[in-house]
């Protein structure tokens, strides 16, 4: 009897610390798998609430698609890299490089605007597939590689310029429609922005392609034994990536309507943070596209409302970095738990 009180006795004292652990365990599960959404939500409504005239207003939310449309290009196309299990450092580079070289190409050497544009996408396309030749036929670490080549374009940069800015011929003014113009009252940017993230989307969901990229991002063995040619998809991961990056680092130029050397460099921690982000939205830390657009949304829609109430500069730093923290955290925890 004395024996079986006890054991009732132990069993009460170590029932409520089952408990909390169960209920630390379903909190994270929760956080991991819907923290992005339920942070963008509480943000929206704190912001509503401070400023509510300003925030609220339908021409804020166009801005906001507005200004973060090419990061949502840059970020959706560094999801790719992400989902395979590589990271891509040069994207920031690249985008700067691009929309140097296109006003460039217009400015010094005349080339009409689809040409200039297709030759600095082009650009994009060759980095990205340096990246992935390096990272799988020389077996160089993805971060390293990326980081090296990203240095590189950055000292191209600075060659292409001479460190000096270039401005847009006369002759070329059409291109600043690229980002400036709008179709049906939409803002270009914006179409770009969808039509990019939907390409992405089927390429990664509806397309043998992502099935495979999928595929090497979950266990690069088992894809290799059932037959996919694992290198291949990893190259494709980084050129697609060098495509979304130089598309935006166009789109970029035309938009500040001149060949800037760093313009695009900040799209990287803003990309890198968006897409961590998003894979703690709707699945339990993996990349998807979907996830990195409300990444996106929730990075921008954070620097829109400082903005709003006038946070100081140094303040925009420490939110952006400690998001990236954040970020890495939620998509750590959703993962954990997801393999629990």
């Amino acid at each position: 009897m004395t024996q079986t009180a006890s054991v009732a006795q132990d069993t009460s004292t170590l029932a409520p610390g089952a408990g909390e652990r169960r209920a630390l365990s379903a909190a994270l599960t929760i956080a991991g798998k819907y923290g992005t959404i339920i942070g963008l939500v509480v943000m929206i409504a704190v912001l509503s609430i401070a400023a509510p005239g300003t925030f609220l207003s339908m021409s804020n939310f166009v801005n906001v698609l507005t200004q973060n449309s090419l990061i949502a290009i840059v970020a959706c196309g560094m999801t790719l890299p992400l989902v395979v299990g590589e990271f891509d450092l040069s994207v920031g580079y690249q985008a700067s490089f691009a929309g140097v070289l296109c006003v460039g190409l217009m400015s010094h050497d005349g080339l009409s605007i689809p040409l200039a544009v297709a030759l600095s996408v082009a650009v994009g396309v060759a980095v990205g597939m340096i990246n992935g030749l390096l990272v799988t036929k020389l077996g160089v670490n993805a971060l390293i590689a990326t980081l090296g080549t990203g240095t590189v374009v950055v000292g191209l940069n600075y060659a292409y310029t001479n460190g000096v800015p270039i401005t847009l011929p006369p002759t070329s003014a059409g291109f600043l429609d690229l980002a400036l113009g709008k179709f049906a009252g939409i803002p270009n940017p914006i179409i770009f922005m969808v039509l990019a993230v939907g390409f992405l989307w089927v390429l990664l969901n509806r397309t043998v392609l992502g099935q495979q990229m999928q595929a090497v991002g979950g266990n690069h063995e088992a894809a290799r034994l059932s037959g996919v040619r694992v290198e291949r998809v990893r190259v494709w991961a980084f050129v697609i990536a060098g495509i979304a990056a130089a598309g935006a680092g166009v789109l970029l130029s035309s938009r500040v309507g001149s060949g800037q050397l760093t313009a695009g460099d900040a799209y990287l921690l803003n990309s890198f943070a968006a897409v961590f982000l998003g894979s703690a939205a709707l699945r339990d830390g993996e990349f998807h596209i979907l996830g990195t657009l409300i990444g996106v949304m929730t990075v921008g829609f954070g620097f829109n409302g400082l903005a709003i109430l006038g946070a100081p500069t140094f303040f925009q730093y420490i939110f952006s970095g400690g998001l990236l923290i954040v970020a890495v955290a939620l998509s750590t925890v959703a993962r954990r738990y997801a393999r629990a």
